[in-house]
């Protein structure tokens, strides 16, 4: 585990105007991804970018510890150098197993701004596939993010009975007390996992839904689901229809309406009498916060919606309790068994240096004190010998295998230094041999 690092910011100690600054489009990735990569003269690379957080996760080549990578990683996403301190100051890092048991929380939803919501993991998913179509992935990672997502699966099994918050539950709350109880058309822009739990709580609450989208086809796939019409990005800015509420989740890190759009949404919805509520789930905004406000429009973004969730945060922690303790036992199960696996050629270096000298010894002795055995009773001397050094090895080696788990690396690597051949006394110096 300590060739894994990861470098990043979230909502939970950074604003999400910061957080958008990190941000990579999403058209963008594949080609930044080998980029990055070389920037951290790493082995392994990929982005997690969602609408709280970004997060670059990677592994060090040649089997060496992952140190702190922000400066680079800062340097690298805003495409410009840092002022003394600053990358310290603005990103968070994680190093070695505590970068494993971020990415597990990460993927149970234990940091997320929702705490225990599930769309997280698929949102890892699309960056793991991502970062194996960029063929920036390899063997180590492709490790962690399948122990992470096996971490998500499991949690949704133990929550099976209860129904994972969201963000999306926030965004729909929003609306339906906005609507009030009165009909009216809400549109969701996007195709996205907060658009599509808000699309199935109003849809399941009668509220009549639009679907727009850049690409039509994908969003009649959404709107036939939910039984709504579809509309095309180009169509709804061009001619938007009378909305009471709008819900924005839409990548690609630009402006979505412009202030044109903006004010025919304002005139369309100026003739049923109401101006629509927009919550904006963009991260940079979908919709320039100043331009909404110029036209009269309510706007919701990222940063309230993060406020709202904060404040059931501790009661969702204490329901999922279980799922840390999950977290922690499967930690221990992975030191354990990375530990063992890299220690393996080492021990067996280790066992066969004891059958080494056990038959270096008996090899003396028959040469001096027991050389008038005969040959039955010297093959049996030198089994036994042989038998009795596997034996002996066997308490140095479990020793060896759980420091290897509890202990620090320099510990064993120094066991194995003062261990080498030549460091001990030889016997037969010892015995004054001559």
């Amino acid at each position: 585990m300590h060739q894994i690092g990861v470098v990043g910011l979230s909502y939970r100690h950074a604003g999400v105007d910061e957080v958008a600054r990190f941000a990579v489009p999403r058209a963008e990735i594949a080609a930044r991804l080998p980029q990055l990569r070389e920037r951290l003269r790493a082995a392994e690379i990929l982005y997690v970018g969602t609408c709280n957080r970004v997060e670059v996760v990677f592994a060090t080549a040649d089997g060496n510890p992952a140190g702190d990578s922000r400066q680079a990683i800062f340097e690298a996403l805003t495409g410009r150098g840092s002022q003394p301190g600053e990358a310290a100051r603005t990103l968070r890092a994680w190093t070695g197993e505590a970068a494993v048991e971020h990415l597990f929380l990460l993927a149970c939803g234990l940091d997320s701004a929702q705490t225990g919501e599930q769309e997280i993991a698929a949102q890892l998913r699309d960056a793991w596939e991502e970062s194996r179509a960029a063929r920036t992935c390899g063997p180590l990672l492709d490790r962690l993010m399948g122990e992470a997502l096996g971490m998500a699966r499991r949690v949704r099994r133990m929550s099976s009975r209860v129904r994972s918050p969201s963000l999306g539950d926030l965004a729909a709350e929003r609306v339906l007390a906005h609507l009030d109880g009165q009909p009216g058309l809400t549109a969701l822009l996007g195709v996205s996992p907060m658009t599509r739990r808000c699309a199935a709580l109003l849809s399941g609450g009668g509220v009549p839904l639009l679907i727009v989208n850049r690409t039509l086809e994908t969003g009649e796939e959404l709107a036939q689901s939910v039984g709504a019409r579809a509309l095309s990005l180009e169509s709804f800015r061009a001619d938007p229809p009378a909305v009471r509420a709008l819900v924005l989740a839409a990548g690609g890190g630009g402006t979505l309406l412009d202030a044109a759009a903006l004010e025919r949404l304002q005139g369309s919805a100026a003739r049923e009498g109401t101006g629509p509520l927009l919550i904006d789930f963009g991260v940079p905004p979908n919709i320039d916060p100043e331009a909404a406000r110029r036209a009269g429009l309510a706007r919701v973004g990222m940063s309230d919606l993060i406020e709202a969730a904060q404040g059931q945060r501790l009661a969702q922690l204490l329901r999922l309790a279980p799922v840390r303790a999950a977290i922690d036992e499967r930690l221990a199960h992975l030191r354990a068994e990375l530990a063992t696996r890299a220690l393996g050629p080492r021990l067996q270096d280790l066992r066969a240096r004891f059958e080494e000298i056990a038959a270096e010894e008996v090899a003396r002795a028959l040469r001096h004190e027991l050389r008038s055995l005969d040959e039955q009773q010297r093959t049996e001397l030198e089994r036994l010998g042989a038998a009795v050094a596997h034996r002996l090895a066997h308490l140095p080696l479990a020793g060896l295998r759980a420091a290897a788990v509890h202990a620090s690396a320099d510990a064993v690597d120094a066991f194995f230094d003062a261990a080498k051949p030549g460091r001990a006394q030889p016997a037969d110096a010892a015995k004054g041999e001559s």
